[in-house]
């Protein structure tokens, strides 16, 4: 068997703030619009941070019995629809495969925690008997991956990660590396992430990463802006369905894009800061288009991490310009979070189907609230309206707390 096949994306499952599905997300992308808002799902009034971007059309009874749906968290469920719509839009018939043949790879950074805070306070209030029996086994960050695998009775091979902000784009690069070696012919491959919990939210607003903006949240996710003050949390979940080329060609699938490059590096830093000089950033986008066999004159566009924290639009602005030099002012940068906000593990999934959209239809994606740059955020970052562009290969960067950096490199289809 080959070790280093080509790996293309066939089908697309996406449920997030501002559009579910593969058509309604990038729909939502092109409306150009902020889905921030103030909570709704819990009082947020004793908090720093008051908004987030929340999902608020999801019903999991539209495509889970009753009884499933009890023994979800709802990252969990987010992750099992978005995969039923990716094979779906991939006209993927499972059955018909060789299921030891076919993986699954879900990155979330924290899991079911969701679950666990609301059976928390049943247990404080009524005691242990009164505490669901699926708490145990619906929190743990393989439960995605696991109840994907029985939905659908795949028995290849099954990886979840907790990469905190990278774990989606660092399993759909593993996904990449099993398909390209030969390890599997199929994987579903993404991101699920359901953190707008009181308990969980406090956290993060506790230790100052996230907006204050409250009083405006349509633009408090600003990325590069001169006055963004923190990301904005959000939730949902993306899947993408990965094939070998060959597998993909035999059954006529449509080709969305072709991932042709991955690398992953860390920090070695701080548990919130990225390191100052940019250089472990740096050296995993030059390590992922090397791995692409490309050259940096080759990149159209960069997906960017773009969070609308201080420390990292500066950081990865940095670490872009060591990576391309002169030529980084010349290439379009933009941060889709400014619309779907942070959804930690799962954003890099929801970027990465959003730049094979990207591909598809000539068109780079806005940065939205991008009203005065920061003096040390002077590239070229789509500010407030997309435009219309030839786009052939796409740079698309996480860089998460703990200092863990993953990028991926795609590109259109051409056989």
């Amino acid at each position: 068997m080959k070790t280093d096949r080509r790996v293309v994306i066939t089908g697309i499952g996406a449920v997030t703030p501002i559009g579910t599905t593969r058509q309604g997300l990038w729909s939502g992308v092109c409306k150009e619009k902020s889905a921030v808002g103030r909570i709704t799902r819990f009082d947020p009034s004793q908090f720093r941070s008051q908004v987030a971007a929340e999902i608020k059309d999801f019903d999991p009874a539209t495509y889970l019995p009753p009884k499933k749906i009890a023994r979800l968290d709802r990252f969990s469920q987010f992750s099992i629809v978005a995969a039923m719509q990716a094979v779906d839009d991939a006209g993927l018939d499972i059955d018909a495969l060789d299921k030891d043949r076919v993986g699954i790879f879900i990155g979330s950074a924290l899991g079911g925690v969701g679950y666990a805070e609301e059976q928390h306070s049943i247990f404080v209030e009524k005691g242990l008997r009164a505490v669901s029996t699926s708490l145990a086994l619906s929190v743990f960050g393989g439960a995605s991956s696991s109840n994907i695998s029985m939905h659908f009775g795949i028995t290849g091979p099954q990886l979840s990660n907790a990469n905190s902000c990278s774990s989606g784009t660092i399993a759909i690069g593993e996904a990449f590396m099993a398909i390209r070696s030969g390890r599997a012919d199929v994987i579903l491959a993404g991101g699920a992430e359901a953190p707008l919990y009181p308990l969980t939210f406090g956290a993060f607003s506790l230790i100052k990463v996230m907006s204050a903006r409250n009083d405006d949240p349509e633009t408090a996710c600003r990325p590069f802006d001169r006055d963004r003050d923190g990301f904005v949390m959000g939730e949902g979940a993306a899947v993408l369905v990965l094939e070998s080329l060959e597998h993909a060609l035999r059954r006529n699938a449509q080709i969305l894009g072709e991932i042709i490059g991955y690398a992953s590096t860390s920090d070695a830093y701080h548990m919130t800061a990225p390191l100052p000089t940019g250089e472990q950033a740096s050296r995993c986008m030059a390590l992922a288009i090397a791995n692409a066999g490309c050259s940096t004159d080759e990149i159209d566009y960069i997906n960017a991490h773009g969070s609308s924290t201080p420390l990292n639009d500066s950081t990865e602005t940095l670490a872009i310009k060591k990576v391309f030099g002169e030529r980084a002012y010349k290439i379009p940068v933009s941060a889709t979070k400014s619309m779907h906000g942070h959804a930690l593990g799962a954003s890099g999934a929801i970027e990465i189907a959003i730049c094979c959209m990207a591909l598809a239809c000539d068109y780079i994606p806005a940065t939205v609230n991008l009203i005065s740059p920061a003096d040390d955020c002077d590239l070229d970052y789509v500010p407030n309206r997309g435009r219309k562009a030839k786009v052939d290969t796409i740079l698309s960067n996480s860089f998460g707390f703990g200092g863990i950096n993953a990028s991926i490199v795609i590109r259109r289809f051409e056989t």
